[in-house]
């Protein structure tokens, strides 16, 4: 299902980029904004984007509630706040409110304020993360065949909905064991014997390869991704020989070595022809560190769908917790690793490239794009906790120095580290714009 009807590629693309943009930044700054009221601190201005106000409402607590014409942001602007980056006092105060104010209050409530919005971002995250999981549900044990997935003629199955599957060519089949070892002990041939339990008996059934060259994702600006390709494509042969198994399409894929390759594709009946050239990706890998490899951005499944069972809150939710510490970790060392130089700079996206990112994920789906919100959700949270002034960060690490000599940075300097970050942030959001416009196409 597609998230929204084609309209254009570039439209497609900002439509989805506002979206996924507004809800991430609407939720950090609700987290600065309820947090910051929780601990007496009081909001004039709610805003959903920049520039010139569209559509406002004052509510009960007189906070203005607005959004604005450019969405590319938002803000929360404390009562005597001198700007929306709740950075020094306007003076117009009454002293008897300062203690509702960002620069009256407590070190703790600032603290808290600050914070929230990063953490919000991590709660988004999560959220979406344990709810994708929820939906999925995870695969039963024993593995049940639920149903084929939609194929050419040539991979038929004999096998039926409800077929427990004991083993393939003798190999026990389990759901821990559906991994790289498995696929790589099997015969690489276009037919394999299935041990299946039906209706209580035993008996061996015909099948296709395992993980036929099927299409179940595409990393988004990837080589696949730029030449059309959609998930549910199936590569059927390339430069013009025969391919049934995905693992045959890997090893081409590495042998012709950014050469361009022709590709035959079937989509839902039709065969079309698609060349496209693999590239280097640094890919993350299980032990830490990235290692390179040709590649072409897709990944396979298996040839059908296996039953599956509910996933409890509980489990669903330290899974959730779980895959924001991964996609922290590996942000975290894919940021070292491109500093340190053992990693392209390619790996930095900007505006641009996140544009592009939305507008690829929406098109594969409304699942795949609100889990995208939920990633591009835990990244923002991680880089507002960099010590960079302008960022919250910034405004934490200003913090622990007054917690430490029990005194404010001068107005002075945190002018100075203000500028000096928010030059910061101009120059390598410049960078990622010529990353992804110029030097990484």
């Amino acid at each position: 299902m597609q998230f929204v009807p084609m309209f254009g590629n570039f439209a497609f693309m900002i439509v989805a980029f506002v979206v996924a943009l507004s809800v991430i930044v609407a939720i950090h700054e609700y987290g600065h904004y309820i947090v910051g009221r929780w601990c007496g601190i009081k909001a004039e201005v709610f805003s959903l984007g920049f520039g010139p106000v569209i559509y406002s409402r004052m509510d009960k607590h007189g906070t203005l509630w607005q959004v604005a014409a450019l969405p590319l942001g938002g803000y929360v602007k404390f009562l005597g706040d001198a700007n929306a980056a709740s950075v020094g006092s306007d003076g117009s105060v009454d002293p008897v409110d300062a203690r509702r104010t960002m620069t009256g209050a407590p070190l703790w409530a600032r603290t808290l304020t600050v914070a929230a919005g990063p953490v919000f971002n991590f709660i988004l995250a999560i959220a979406i993360f344990t709810g994708s999981i929820m939906y999925q549900g995870r695969t039963t044990e024993p593995v049940t065949f639920g149903q084929a997935q939609p194929l050419p003629a040539q991979f038929q199955t004999d096998l039926q909905p409800g077929d427990v599957i004991a083993a393939i060519e003798g190999f026990a089949f389990t759901d821990a064991e559906r991994d790289a070892s498995l696929i790589d002990l099997l015969p690489l041939q276009e037919n394999l014997t299935y041990t299946v339990i039906r209706d209580g008996q035993q008996m061996d059934v015909t099948g296709p390869y395992l993980m036929p060259p099927l299409i179940s994702g595409l990393a988004p600006r990837s080589a696949a991704d730029s030449a059309g390709l959609r998930i549910g494509d199936v590569i059927t042969a390339v430069d013009d020989e025969p391919v049934f198994a995905f693992r045959q399409l890997q090893q081409k894929v590495i042998a012709a070595e950014g050469a361009p390759l022709d590709l035959t594709v079937w989509r839902q009946g039709n065969l079309l022809d698609v060349t496209l050239s693999p590239r280097v990706t640094d890919e993350p890998q299980p032990g830490g560190g990235f290692a390179q490899s040709y590649r072409i951005g897709i990944t396979g499944q298996l040839f059908f769908n296996a039953e599956t069972e509910t996933v409890g809150l509980f489990e669903a939710g330290r899974l959730g917790v779980e895959g924001l510490w991964n996609t922290a970790t590996t942000s975290i060392s894919a940021l070292h690793h491109i500093i340190v130089g053992r990693i392209s700079t390619c790996n930095l996206s900007g505006p641009v490239g996140i544009a592009e990112t939305s507008g690829s994920m929406a098109r594969q789906g409304t699942q795949s794009f609100i889990w995208f919100i939920g990633a591009l959700s835990a990244a923002v949270g991680l880089i507002n906790l960099f010590p960079i002034p302008v960022l919250d960060g910034g405004h934490l690490m200003f913090y622990a120095y007054e917690a430490v000599t029990r005194r404010k940075p001068s107005d002075r300097a945190v002018q100075v580290f203000m500028f000096l970050g928010l030059a910061l942030i101009l120059t390598m959001m410049s960078f990622t714009v010529l990353n992804d416009t110029i030097f990484c196409r």
